[in-house]
């Protein structure tokens, strides 16, 4: 019979290494789904728009001069009394054409400045949506990618015990033939081999789902994941080590905080605008004007000439009355500055609260996967035993089953655990806004060679 050791690794990686020579890394896999997925290109475009908005209000700082031009043409006639050499109808008919160049450049306008660098707040907060998208791509395809290996190793964990429950089923039916054995050892066996080639159906499905879902989130077809280098060795996740210094930065590097921030500073200025109302406003105006009349006038009297026009000032508006409105809008302002200021507090909170749940998690996971690798040995260990106790007649085919399990079980939940902890490490980067693509080395690092 094979040893235990066979299956619990050569079996479990042949499957997972066969396809290596065509596989993916996982930052190869990331920059494909930053072309091809929806959400990402969705925020990025936003986040591309948003300069040109906030160019926009450049405009109020910067002269404003147009072109107005006119042609216009009057039909009319005045009666007056007839004379010997008229009847009294005079033709009063003409053409008019003027052209003007109107110019103003704001010299004073606090609402204009305000709304000037709200523009610049804004802009801040795009990016800081784009940093969001980013980090949500680049966890959801390393989860993608991890939880393809994870169906990988299901199977194969599966397959392997699939085989050995029925080697155990072949040994119990020879020796029920011989008649070492109750017809019971072969019930036994036989159900735990339905069992597992029901669980393997089950896996088949699952590996084939993930697959689906890592294709399509990369934009790729027959994607294959490179499965981890053996032995397995986690590198240190937590550095900072102490969880002070991730909440710290969650709280201040957080792209949701930084939004929050944004949105704050858009208040307050819009605050600012409101109150710039009461302030008076002066603008530099100047035009250029040129017409050209021609035509008839007052008992044919010539009306043709040319006029040129120019003129320059300064124009100030000051407000004295708006019917309570402007002092309305203010205590408004003022309430929804209030409301920014405790959503960036809410916001401060949510993040520092996940940041140490994240921590925790990683924190237990390490020790987690140090305990399942105890005892994956131990319970190798245990089969040996079991199975020198069987074939000297001190343990029953039960035991032998239920050793085989455990093992397989074990496995199963090592190399989930392992999985877990790498995403994890991930999203408690994510959490504290430290995030970015060259996190993916130390993960990318840990992956057999394609």
């Amino acid at each position: 019979m094979p040893s235990p050791k066979t299956y619990g690794r050569m079996a479990v990686w042949l499957l997972a290494l066969a396809g290596t020579a065509h596989a993916q890394g996982l930052t190869e896999l990331y920059q494909a789904a930053r072309g091809f997925d929806a959400a990402y290109l969705s925020a990025r475009a936003l986040a591309e728009s948003a300069p040109y908005r906030a160019a926009q209000s450049d405009a109020l700082h910067r002269p404003n001069v147009s072109l107005a031009g006119s042609a216009t043409r009057t039909d009319g006639s005045t009666r007056g009394p007839a004379t010997a050499f008229s009847n009294g109808v005079s033709s009063r008919d003409n053409n008019s054409k003027q052209v003007a160049i109107n110019a103003r450049q704001p010299l004073f306008n606090r609402a204009n400045d305000a709304t000037v660098q709200q523009s610049r707040r804004s802009l801040e907060g795009s990016l800081a949506e784009l940093q969001v998208a980013e980090q949500d791509l680049l966890v959801r395809v390393a989860q993608a990618y991890f939880d393809v290996l994870s169906a990988q190793d299901t199977l194969t964990t599966t397959r392997a015990s699939k085989q050995a429950i029925a080697e155990q089923l072949a040994s119990a039916k020879r020796n029920f033939e011989v008649g070492t054995a109750t017809i019971t050892d072969t019930r036994e066996a036989q159900a735990r081999f339905d069992l597992a080639t029901a669980q393997e159906i089950a896996a088949d499905n699952d590996l084939r789902t993930k697959r689906i879902a890592l294709d399509q989130l990369v934009g790729r077809s027959g994607v294959q994941p490179l499965p981890l280098r053996q032995p397995v060795q986690l590198p240190d996740v937590l550095a900072p080590a102490g969880i002070d210094d991730w909440v710290e930065a969650s709280r201040t590097l957080h792209p949701q905080v930084q939004r929050a921030q944004a949105a704050l500073e858009i208040a307050r200025l819009e605050t600012e605008k409101a109150r710039a109302n009461h302030l008076p406003t002066l603008d530099l105006v100047g035009s250029v004007s040129r017409g050209n009349t021609n035509g008839d006038g007052v008992r044919n009297a010539s009306t043709n000439g040319t006029t040129q026009t120019g003129s320059v000032g300064v124009q100030l508006n000051l407000p004295l009355y708006a019917g309570n409105s402007i002092q309305n809008r203010v205590e408004e302002t003022l309430k929804l500055e209030e409301k920014a200021r405790n959503d960036l507090e809410a916001a401060q909170r949510t993040v520092a609260l996940q940041t140490r749940q994240l921590w925790s998690a990683v924190l237990s996971g390490r020790a987690q996967v140090g305990a399942l690798e105890a005892a994956e040995s131990s319970s190798r260990l245990a089969l040996e035993a079991t199975q020198l106790g069987y074939r000297v007649g001190v343990r029953v085919n039960l035991d032998v089953l239920n050793a085989q399990t455990q093992l397989y079980s074990t496995q199963r939940d090592l190399y989930k655990a392992r999985y877990d902890l790498m995403v994890g490490a991930l999203r408690l980067r994510q959490a504290a806004g430290l995030l970015e693509p060259g996190d993916l080395q130390p993960v990318e690092g840990m992956l057999a060679a394609p």
